[in-house]
Order: C-alpha cells, then sequence, then structure tokens
C-alpha cells in the first residue's frame, strides 16, 4: 500500500502536468513587407542604411501591447513579437525601399550588408499603438543624411491604418501597410542621385 505522503506527490504531479497541458498556446508575429502594385517612385543606383530605430519604451518588448483605452494598456503575455520591434521595423523599410527604390542596394542597420552606404536614414518612432478593432497608429520622425552625416532630408510620418479585422493578425498586418507608407515618405525625399553627384 502506497504511502499518503506518494498518493499527494503523485496527485500533485497530476494536477501540474494538467495545468501545463492547458496553459495558453504563445503566438509569434513579425512585421512584414507589403506587396506594392505601385511601380518604382525612382530608379536609384546608390546605396541606403535604415536604422538605427527607435521605438517607445512602453512598446520595446516582446509582448504586444493593445492600447484599451486614452490611459490604458494591455500587454498580451501569449502574443509576441518574434524579433525585437525596431529591428523588425527597420528590415521592413529596408524592404520596402528596395522596391520603392528600384536599383537601389538597401539594408537594414546594423545587420547591414551595405559598407559606407551613400545615405543612411534614421527613424525615431513616436508612436506606435494597436487598437483592436479600430487601428494601427503611428508617428514616426525620420531623418536622412549623406555618407559624411550631412542632413539631407527630415521630415514627419503621421498613419493611422485601419484593422481589417478585430482579431491580432489583423492589426499587425495594419501596422505592415502603415509602415509601407512611412517608406514611400521616406522614398519620395530621398534624393535622385548620390551625394557626390548633387551640386
Amino acid at each position: 500500500m502506497k504511502s499518503p505522503a506518494l498518493v499527494l506527490a503523485g496527485l500533485a504531479l497530476a494536477a501540474l502536468a494538467g495545468c501545463a497541458s492547458n496553459a495558453p498556446e504563445e503566438r509569434f508575429y513579425t512585421l512584414s513587407a507589403v506587396a506594392m502594385a505601385d511601380a518604382p517612385l525612382a530608379r536609384a543606383a546608390y546605396s541606403v542604411s535604415v536604422g538605427p530605430v527607435s521605438v517607445p519604451e512602453a512598446v520595446d518588448r516582446p509582448q504586444l501591447v493593445l492600447r484599451r483605452a486614452p490611459n490604458r494598456v494591455e500587454i498580451l503575455e501569449q502574443a509576441r513579437w518574434a524579433a525585437p520591434l525596431p529591428s523588425g521595423i527597420a528590415q521592413v523599410v529596408a524592404a520596402n525601399l528596395t522596391h520603392l527604390l528600384g536599383g537601389a542596394r538597401v539594408a537594414a542597420y546594423p545587420q547591414s550588408a551595405v559598407a559606407d552606404p551613400d545615405y543612411r536614414v534614421a527613424v525615431d518612432v513616436q508612436r506606435f499603438e494597436s487598437a483592436p478593432g479600430a487601428a494601427a497608429s503611428l508617428d514616426a520622425l525620420w531623418t536622412i543624411r549623406s555618407a559624411k552625416g550631412a542632413l539631407v532630408r527630415a521630415g514627419r510620418s503621421t498613419i493611422d491604418e485601419p484593422a481589417r479585422g478585430g482579431d491580432t493578425e489583423a492589426l499587425v498586418a495594419a501596422h505592415d501597410r502603415a509602415l509601407a507608407a512611412l517608406s514611400r515618405d521616406i522614398a519620395r525625399a530621398l534624393p535622385a542621385a548620390r551625394p557626390a553627384a548633387l551640386p
């Protein structure tokens, strides 16, 4: 006959196993470049490095953060970014610019494969909000500098992209479209030639 201590230990292990099997499944999300129907805005024969990218501390975490009210957010413990948000944004903007600047060599910083780029694009995200069933909101300051550090252009992009659905996937897809709009703003501001060829 089993001792009461062994029986209790067995019950405790069974309970733990049951809890583990009922634990919510973690889901991982990535930002993605949007397949753009528009033709390249320019044919650029130069190189661009995208980054660094900074984001607000409230969203600079693995978990997705949802805006529930003007002064309340919800951190989704089981819904996480597969990569840090700043590097994900840089990768997507770089991929979008590759399409928008046909012929340009574009890569994300710091993994940039472009040595001594002709232009460096830095992005300071002021607002990156996810409102379920409403919109993905992006407010970003960006600067374009030449290889020598001279300021070429600075701008601000404020975008509210409707979320087409009430789930997390719809919000992430809305952020993809907002980043595509940001990329278009940056592409339009980039010069048509390399810095050395400018007057």
